[in-house]
Protein backbone atom coordinates (compact mmCIF):
# COMPACT_ATOMS: atom_id res chain seq x y z
CA UNK A 1 0.00 0.00 0.00
CA UNK A 2 1.39 3.07 -1.18
CA UNK A 3 1.19 6.36 1.56
CA UNK A 4 1.50 9.83 1.07
CA UNK A 5 4.07 12.63 1.97
CA UNK A 6 1.15 13.91 4.43
CA UNK A 7 1.00 10.17 6.12
CA UNK A 8 4.74 10.60 6.83
CA UNK A 9 4.65 14.00 8.12
CA UNK A 10 1.26 13.22 10.30
CA UNK A 11 3.19 10.39 11.57
CA UNK A 12 6.87 11.93 12.20
CA UNK A 13 4.78 14.03 14.12
CA UNK A 14 2.56 11.90 16.55
CA UNK A 15 5.83 9.82 17.45
CA UNK A 16 7.75 13.21 18.19
CA UNK A 17 4.49 14.70 19.97
CA UNK A 18 4.45 11.26 22.23
CA UNK A 19 8.08 11.80 22.88
CA UNK A 20 7.56 14.72 24.21
CA UNK A 21 4.37 13.32 26.37
CA UNK A 22 6.43 10.66 27.53
CA UNK A 23 8.95 13.15 28.72
CA UNK A 24 7.06 16.12 30.03
CA UNK A 25 3.90 14.65 31.63
CA UNK A 26 3.38 16.01 35.36
CA UNK A 27 5.46 12.48 37.19
CA UNK A 28 7.30 11.60 34.22
CA UNK A 29 8.98 14.78 34.20
CA UNK A 30 10.68 14.58 37.21
CA UNK A 31 12.84 11.89 36.15
CA UNK A 32 13.40 13.32 32.94
CA UNK A 33 16.26 16.04 33.52
CA UNK A 34 19.33 16.45 35.29
CA UNK A 35 22.14 13.60 36.28
CA UNK A 36 19.63 10.87 37.20
CA UNK A 37 17.22 10.37 34.63
CA UNK A 38 14.67 8.20 33.63
CA UNK A 39 13.15 8.65 30.13
CA UNK A 40 10.52 6.14 29.22
CA UNK A 41 10.33 8.30 26.10
CA UNK A 42 13.59 6.59 24.94
CA UNK A 43 11.41 3.69 23.85
CA UNK A 44 10.72 5.31 20.94
CA UNK A 45 14.39 5.26 20.06
CA UNK A 46 13.24 1.74 18.34
CA UNK A 47 10.90 2.68 16.22
CA UNK A 48 13.58 3.74 14.12
CA UNK A 49 14.53 0.26 13.99
CA UNK A 50 11.15 0.25 12.21
CA UNK A 51 11.28 3.22 9.61
CA UNK A 52 14.14 5.45 9.48
CA UNK A 53 12.03 8.43 9.21
CA UNK A 54 11.68 8.05 12.97
CA UNK A 55 14.41 8.97 13.51
CA UNK A 56 13.55 12.68 12.81
CA UNK A 57 10.86 12.35 15.32
CA UNK A 58 12.91 11.17 17.78
CA UNK A 59 15.34 13.74 17.61
CA UNK A 60 12.60 16.62 17.18
CA UNK A 61 10.51 15.14 19.87
CA UNK A 62 13.98 15.63 22.09
CA UNK A 63 14.58 19.13 20.91
CA UNK A 64 10.98 19.85 22.21
CA UNK A 65 11.21 18.23 25.43
CA UNK A 66 14.59 19.72 26.18
CA UNK A 67 13.49 23.49 25.99
CA UNK A 68 12.13 22.32 29.33
CA UNK A 69 15.40 21.78 31.00
CA UNK A 70 17.18 24.14 33.09
CA UNK A 71 19.66 25.51 29.49
CA UNK A 72 18.99 26.12 26.08
CA UNK A 73 22.17 24.23 25.37
CA UNK A 74 20.19 20.86 25.79
CA UNK A 75 18.21 21.12 22.97
CA UNK A 76 20.85 21.65 21.05
CA UNK A 77 23.54 19.21 22.40
CA UNK A 78 21.08 16.43 23.34
CA UNK A 79 18.84 16.79 19.97
CA UNK A 80 22.10 16.48 17.64
CA UNK A 81 23.32 13.42 19.82
CA UNK A 82 20.25 12.12 19.72
CA UNK A 83 20.52 12.65 16.02
CA UNK A 84 24.18 11.43 15.30
CA UNK A 85 23.94 8.24 17.90
CA UNK A 86 20.38 7.02 16.73
CA UNK A 87 21.26 6.98 13.04
CA UNK A 88 24.34 5.41 13.65
CA UNK A 89 22.86 2.56 15.87
CA UNK A 90 20.13 1.94 13.43
CA UNK A 91 23.15 1.99 11.12
CA UNK A 92 25.05 -0.85 12.72
CA UNK A 93 22.54 -2.78 14.92
CA UNK A 94 19.93 -3.31 12.08
CA UNK A 95 20.97 -6.14 10.74
CA UNK A 96 20.80 -8.48 13.97
CA UNK A 97 16.75 -7.25 14.63
CA UNK A 98 15.41 -10.46 13.25
CA UNK A 99 17.56 -12.21 16.28
CA UNK A 100 16.66 -12.63 19.54
CA UNK A 101 18.29 -14.07 22.73
CA UNK A 102 16.75 -14.96 26.30
CA UNK A 103 14.40 -17.06 24.80
CA UNK A 104 12.82 -14.57 22.20
CA UNK A 105 12.17 -12.09 24.63
CA UNK A 106 15.09 -10.05 24.25
CA UNK A 107 15.53 -8.75 20.60
CA UNK A 108 19.64 -8.57 19.80
CA UNK A 109 19.56 -5.16 18.07
CA UNK A 110 17.53 -3.41 20.49
CA UNK A 111 19.63 -5.20 22.76
CA UNK A 112 23.00 -3.71 21.47
CA UNK A 113 21.73 -0.82 20.87
CA UNK A 114 20.45 -0.29 24.40
CA UNK A 115 24.33 -0.52 25.33
CA UNK A 116 25.53 1.71 22.34
CA UNK A 117 23.35 4.39 23.44
CA UNK A 118 23.97 3.96 26.73
CA UNK A 119 27.68 4.45 26.43
CA UNK A 120 26.63 7.86 24.06
CA UNK A 121 25.23 10.00 27.21
CA UNK A 122 28.87 10.77 27.57
CA UNK A 123 27.79 13.45 25.52
CA UNK A 124 25.50 14.55 28.15
CA UNK A 125 27.66 14.03 31.04
CA UNK A 126 30.18 16.17 29.05
CA UNK A 127 27.52 19.25 28.60
CA UNK A 128 25.88 18.89 32.50
CA UNK A 129 29.97 18.95 33.63
CA UNK A 130 30.67 22.04 32.15
CA UNK A 131 27.07 24.06 32.29
CA UNK A 132 26.04 22.62 35.45
CA UNK A 133 29.39 21.98 36.70
CA UNK A 134 28.26 18.14 37.90
CA UNK A 135 30.67 15.61 38.68
CA UNK A 136 31.70 13.83 34.79
CA UNK A 137 32.27 10.06 35.55
CA UNK A 138 28.90 9.81 38.71
CA UNK A 139 27.03 12.13 35.90
CA UNK A 140 27.90 9.51 32.95
CA UNK A 141 26.95 6.95 35.09
CA UNK A 142 23.62 7.60 36.27
CA UNK A 143 22.68 8.96 33.01
CA UNK A 144 24.18 5.61 30.90
CA UNK A 145 22.60 3.78 33.62
CA UNK A 146 19.30 5.37 33.47
CA UNK A 147 19.04 5.34 29.50
CA UNK A 148 19.86 1.40 29.84
CA UNK A 149 17.23 0.50 32.20
CA UNK A 150 14.90 3.04 29.94
CA UNK A 151 15.56 1.35 27.00
CA UNK A 152 15.61 -2.34 28.04
CA UNK A 153 12.33 -1.88 29.34
CA UNK A 154 11.59 -0.05 25.77
CA UNK A 155 12.97 -3.01 23.82
CA UNK A 156 10.67 -5.57 25.28
CA UNK A 157 7.43 -2.93 24.91
CA UNK A 158 8.59 -1.90 21.31
CA UNK A 159 9.25 -5.46 20.01
CA UNK A 160 5.87 -6.13 21.50
CA UNK A 161 4.15 -3.37 20.01
CA UNK A 162 6.12 -3.66 16.28
CA UNK A 163 4.48 -7.34 16.23
CA UNK A 164 0.89 -5.80 16.62
CA UNK A 165 0.99 -2.63 14.69
CA UNK A 166 2.73 -1.94 11.33
CA UNK A 167 5.63 0.43 12.27
CA UNK A 168 7.85 0.67 9.07
CA UNK A 169 5.00 2.57 7.19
Amino acid sequence: MKHSRTFDIVSIAVVAALYVALTTAPGLSAISYGPIQFRISEMLNFTAFFNKKYIIAVTIGCMISNFMSFTWIDVIVGGLSTLIFLSLGVFLFDRFKKQYFLNGLLNRAFFYFAIFFSISMVTIAVELYFVAHMPFFFTWGTLALGEFLALIVGAVVMDAIGKQVDLTR
